[in-house]
């Protein structure tokens, strides 16, 4: 009895490092990175690189992944794409949106305004995921936070598809990616050279359309991101200001003293 209970132990205690060891393998991995322009006390967003991020996400992402927490005014707002409010009642008014009932108690659709949230790829989760092979695509909306490795794991992970390793076998629509935790994933390989064509004109390569869709979902994931960095930045000035006067009213007053003693 007490060999069997001391045999259960230690499958435990090696089962625990083979989690443990994995873990910090995975951890290890190192993320593609690139000089994206929102990092730092002084970040701020890419306008074009936000554009083309949400020309991406419209062309190649928005038939599977949704992005419930956006409404198109939040394309026009400050600190975003800043798209023209015309330009964003135009990308509103492209899409149909599910409205009513009227007044015969009948739904209907109706070409979409500026208060409505981005349209969703699909009715409900059970059409999501026979539509995907019995996957659920995630939300965008807040992916990049949800993330460990954050905009570059993202970043990575649109550009980590590779033929997989010799010996390694791959369920039917599975794919193999190098920076997806455990190397597997079911989404296809969604870019390629050329995929879209950017109205500014810039050349869509697969390294810039991630870096251009990855903005972008940064910024959903984060729209007020410049306006908490200038309030950071205030909130530094304010604090230095404060501490030298302090610190000549503490030696006047100090001074003072000492004339005293």
């Amino acid at each position: 009895m007490r060999n069997l209970f001391k045999k259960k132990i230690l499958s435990l205690i090696i089962l625990f490092i083979g989690v443990s060891f994995n873990s910090i393998s995975a951890e290890k991995v190192e993320y593609l990175k690139t000089d994206w322009s929102f990092k730092g006390l002084f970040g701020k967003f890419d306008r074009g690189s936000l554009q083309r991020g949400y020309q991406v996400y419209t062309e190649v992402c928005s038939s599977c992944h949704s992005m419930k927490y956006l409404s198109y005014r939040n394309l026009a707002e400050k600190g975003g794409p800043e798209f023209t409010e015309d330009q964003a009642k135009a990308i509103a008014s492209s899409f149909e949106v599910a409205d009513g009932p009227n007044e015969d108690g009948e739904m209907f659709t109706r070409p979409g305004k500026l208060s409505d949230k981005f349209v969703m790829p699909y009715e409900n989760v059970k059409a999501a995921q026979a539509a995907n092979g019995g996957a659920y695509p995630p939300d965008m909306s807040v992916l990049v936070k949800a993330r460990s490795g954050g905009a570059n794991y993202i970043y990575s992970l649109l550009q980590g598809y590779e033929d997989p390793p010799i010996g390694m076998t791959l369920d039917e629509g599975v794919h193999y990616n190098k920076y997806m935790y455990g190397n597997k994933i079911k989404m296809a390989n969604q870019l390629s050279d050329g995929l879209v064509e950017y109205a500014d004109g810039t050349e869509a390569t697969v390294e810039q359309m991630s870096k251009d869709v990855t903005t972008f979902l940064m910024w959903a994931a984060e729209p007020h991101l410049e306006a908490r960095h200038q309030m950071g930045f205030k909130a530094i000035v304010y604090l230095i200001i404060l501490t030298i006067l302090v610190y000549f009213s503490m030696k006047r007053i100090w001074s003072r003293i000492e004339t005293e003693v």
